[in-house]
């Protein structure tokens, strides 16, 4: 990253002056507005020519079609890290994190919650990593049917979380063969790690298929979706991406496209997100700095969440560089906080 440039009293308070308005309305701003609204007895002519050092520096640039300007990557660096006065986060938005934060929902009902209410809040596109657990324990399994080919999986993992998801079988089973998969399962690999069960599913007993009853032949067909299942579930929710569409520079369809896309895909967020689970407090990636093409005309603002002191995963959003800042990064840093202290209820 380039070394911020060191502005004069004068240069600060112009260039807050433009983020600030020009986050607040996505236009170019002139010399006339930046002297009218900075508070300071220049005259355009003066402020033009801070402007112009503004810009030399990289700060601030002019788009072809006006003759405004607009901040760039490293204007908007400066911003925050040197200019930027946060806002206090407002009671009932506290109160409303608090309230939608149940500590004995699983990993991934949490994950989906705090996703949807960050980008409820900030009116941006919420992403959140499932809580990584180095060790899940099967308790108990469960299948009911639903149809003639769906059956839904009921998984009891570690002490008290429960997975829930629907897979589709070749045949219709029985209520009762059903009951005898749950109990076979449930008997052969209570205490056992997923990632044993299934390796031990996919592999062993696939290759012994022919010798066994009818009834471990069931149980191994649902078996193997259930427990690959949830060894390769979704690692980032996302929530709240047409939440983009709002901002004129994000409107394009080929930008929104190829946004979409990686939101789909979401290995390059879990890429960008795995950088913060490291760092304690706020980290902002601005444009370019996220390192992907797709990424530079957005901001990331994350903050990592912990369990007994270790980062259990990141949490934060996306949404384009003209972001409001001053209201986001207060609003990320408390969710964080927010969430650490459902996870620890003893601390």
């Amino acid at each position: 990253m380039a070394a911020i440039p060191v502005l004069n009293e004068r240069a600060q308070r112009l260039l807050r002056t433009l983020v600030s308005r020009y986050i607040e309305d996505g236009q170019p701003v002139g010399s006339r507005t930046l002297s009218r609204d900075s508070g300071l007895d220049l005259s355009p002519a003066t402020v033009r020519n801070v402007m112009a050092d503004l810009e030399d520096m990289g700060l601030v640039r002019s788009p072809h079609t006006s003759a405004g300007r607009v901040p760039t990557a490293q204007g908007y660096r400066l911003f925050v890290d040197t200019l930027l006065q946060v806002r206090p986060v407002l009671r009932a938005e506290v109160e409303r994190i608090r309230g939608q934060l149940d500590p004995m929902q699983d990993r991934d009902a949490l994950a989906e919650t705090v996703s949807s209410m960050l980008s409820e809040i900030t009116r941006l596109a919420g992403v959140v990593t499932v809580p990584r657990q180095e060790h899940l324990t099967l308790r108990q399994v469960e299948f009911l049917t639903l149809s003639n080919s769906q059956v839904l999986v009921i998984l009891v993992i570690n002490e008290h979380e429960v997975q829930n998801r629907i897979i589709r079988t070749s045949r219709a089973y029985s209520p009762a063969e059903l009951q005898q998969a749950s109990n076979y399962l449930t008997v052969e690999f209570k205490g056992q790690e997923l990632r044993d069960v299934r390796r031990r599913i996919v592999l062993e007993m696939r290759e012994a298929r022919e010798q066994m009853d009818q009834m471990m032949m069931s149980a191994i067909e649902m078996a193997e979706q259930a427990f690959v299942a949830a060894e390769s579930k979704d690692e980032v929710v996302v929530a709240g991406q047409t939440h983009l569409m709002e901002y004129g520079e994000l409107a394009d369809m080929e930008k929104l496209r190829n946004l979409f896309e990686a939101f789909n895909k979401k290995r390059d967020i879990l890429h960008l997100l795995d950088q913060s689970i490291s760092a304690r407090g706020v980290r902002i990636f601005i444009g370019e700095e996220s390192g992907y093409d797709i990424f530079d005309d957005c901001s990331v603002v994350t903050s990592s969440y912990d369990f007994e002191g270790q980062a259990l995963g990141v949490l934060g959003v996306i949404g384009p560089t003209r972001m409001a800042y001053e209201r986001v990064i207060p609003i990320v840093d408390l969710t964080a906080r927010l969430v650490s202290a459902a996870l620890n209820p003893k601390h």
